[in-house]
């Protein structure tokens, strides 16, 4: 069995939450990395490349441990879309989204920083939301202020409520952390859960 400290390079509550359904011991760390996607790369290369470096930034810090990093893109009709940060912002992203399905790319990392081994996957959720009124989107907003998350909507929260259908890997994925990944390479890692 590891015996590696398990560090998550991620400050996100949500993913911290998910992390702790796995019922191991770990830590977290920030990692200062700049999340501009790159000229021409793709929302799938972007959220890979991204969760890469997330783990690559704390490793450092910690030369005898499993990182984990993870970063999601969302795409529309082939425009990456970010992270809203306001509100203003948020009500154009759901605007733009109502009646339309758009892609989650959730990449996770694995990096044993011990060995230098690293594990990289993407699951992939598409989320089609509801034709919503403006009203609708501003009472939403008002309510749960999504402005950290990818398309400005939680799936775990009321953001539920806009969706009128979600496909794709693993639920958790959408949330920020794709679990059934995480399982599969932790397990690769020699990590037993039970």
């Amino acid at each position: 069995m590891n015996s590696q400290l398990l560090v998550l390079a991620s400050t996100s509550l949500y993913r911290s939450e998910l992390l702790k359904r796995l019922q191991i011991p770990f830590i977290t760390a920030a990692p200062d990395v700049d999340e501009t996607p790159l000229p021409d790369e793709t929302a799938q290369a972007t959220s890979q490349r991204l969760s890469r470096e997330k783990a690559h930034a704390v490793a450092a810090a910690y030369p005898d441990a499993l990182i984990i990093g993870s970063d999601q893109v969302a795409l529309l009709e082939g425009q990456q879309i970010g992270k809203p940060l306001t509100h203003d912002n948020a009500v154009r992203q759901l605007r733009t989204m109502r009646g339309k399905t758009t892609c989650f790319y959730t990449a996770l990392t694995l990096l044993n920083s011990r060995t230098g081994h690293m594990q990289t996957e993407v699951a992939e959720n598409r989320v089609t939301l509801r034709e919503l009124s403006d009203e609708e989107i501003e009472g939403y907003l008002l309510k749960e202020q999504p402005y950290h998350c990818a398309g400005s909507a939680k799936s775990e929260g009321l953001g539920i409520a806009l969706m009128s259908r979600m496909t794709g890997d693993d639920p958790n994925a959408l949330i920020g952390l794709p679990l059934i990944l995480l399982i599969e390479m932790l397990r690769r890692e020699n990590v037993k859960l039970f």
